[in-house]
């Protein structure tokens, strides 16, 4: 997806920003020229996980934007608060929130420690309402304003749930936020939304869980970053609020027929693993299938 220019000025607070998804939707609209908050924990370099908020800021930069790099755990109210009034004394104000920061466990209820369990409500949940909150204030004054929460439609299908309900209840409260929030602010021109990519997505963390031979049949984080954009281009109050996006089924609809070219292999495009959370359970219960 070709660049507009529809976000050059704006200001996205961008959590998890450091690396995977939240990077890749932060350089996309760099290179608008808008102005990236990254708020992330890492600030020193992980042992396993490639880059910090200092080196993503650098590539932000590189791209044509601006970067303010946070150092913000958003389980801690008082860091998000701090990062908040930065990009405020920085910037001006913010225009964008993506709550796109998360912690997984795909583990069943016996499995699952409560810290565990404490991180992923924490970290998911928590973390979304408390980051939106803050920004809010500000979001209200902007005449782009839009929230954009990286989870899934919901679903009460029980297939969902089953095999690891504690993560499910985690990542389905950043929905309901979308859900929520959507409507309370629907006469206040703030657009929120959330985005879901319909297949598996190779980044580092995912590497990690599945290991780097998954790749092989997954998507590169340029296809959310892509359908983002599509997304957040839209001025409010034109554009959709209270919608839970599909990142393929936004770009089929902007006219992006040409999905292979998100393929981490081209010669699996047709193989691809498809992702949790998807509505039509039936449908997607063979780990591949065809697009």
């Amino acid at each position: 997806m070709l660049n507009t220019g529809a976000l050059k000025g704006k200001t996205l607070f961008i959590t998890g920003a450091s690396r995977g998804i939240g990077k890749a939707i932060a350089l996309k609209a760099a290179k608008d020229g808008a102005n990236i908050v990254i708020a992330a924990k890492t600030s020193d370099p992980h042992p396993k996980l490639p880059g910090t908020i200092y080196t993503a800021a650098e590539e932000i930069e590189k791209a044509g934007g601006k970067a303010l790099p946070c150092i913000v755990d958003v389980r801690d109210e008082q860091q998000v608060k701090a990062a908040v009034k930065a990009a405020v004394d920085k910037f001006g104000g913010i225009d964008i929130v993506i709550n796109n920061a998360s912690a997984i466990s795909l583990t069943p209820t016996m499995e699952t420690e409560m810290k565990r369990y404490d991180l992923m409500h924490n970290i998911n949940t928590r973390g979304t309402f408390l980051v939106s909150k803050e920004c809010l204030p500000y979001l209200l004054k902007s005449k782009h304003a839009h929230i954009l929460n990286i989870s899934p439609p919901l679903s009460m299908k029980p297939i969902w749930f089953g095999s690891h309900v504690a993560y499910t209840m985690a990542k389905y409260g950043m929905s309901m936020c979308v859900l929520g929030m959507a409507e309370e602010f629907k006469d206040q021109n703030v657009s929120v939304n959330a985005l879901w990519p319909q297949t598996a997505i190779q980044t580092a963390a995912i590497d990690m869980l599945n290991g780097p031979e998954a790749a092989q049949y997954s998507r590169k984080v340029d296809i959310m970053a892509d359908a983002a954009y599509a997304i957040l281009s839209q001025v409010p109050p034109k554009a959709p609020t209270g919608q839970f996006f599909i990142d393929e089924k936004v770009l089929l609809k902007a006219g992006i027929t040409d999905l292979k070219q998100y393929a981490v292999n081209p010669a699996n495009a047709d193989k691809l693993h498809l992702d949790f959370f998807l509505e039509d359970v039936e449908e997607y219960q063979a780990p591949k299938a065809k697009l």
